[in-house]
């Protein structure tokens, strides 16, 4: 779990997707031009909620998400997602 200098505001989320995945389940190497959008990541800061809505997530949790779910940033040269609560399918 990485440490950010990132507070988000309100009902969102920042999370950092899982890395794609490199091969197949038969071995075939999955070439970077064919990679698919990770749809689950890691919880690395929350907001603070909305008035009388609490979140239901916290900070470490593994959810996954739609696969164009949030909006992509850098954030100290990392890549994360910023996205709603309400993005969020489950918790794994």
């Amino acid at each position: 779990m990485s440490k950010v200098n990132f507070k988000p505001l309100a009902d969102r989320v920042l999370v950092e997707p899982a890395a794609a995945e490199e091969k197949t389940a038969s071995g075939i190497i999955i070439p970077d031009s064919a990679k698919e959008k990770p749809q689950r990541g890691e919880i690395v800061a929350i907001g603070t909620g909305k008035k009388d809505e609490p979140l239901n997530v916290k900070v470490g949790d593994t959810v996954l998400y739609g696969k164009y779910s949030g909006t992509e940033v850098n954030i100290e040269g990392t890549d994360y997602l910023i996205m709603k609560e309400s993005d969020i399918y489950g918790v794994v």
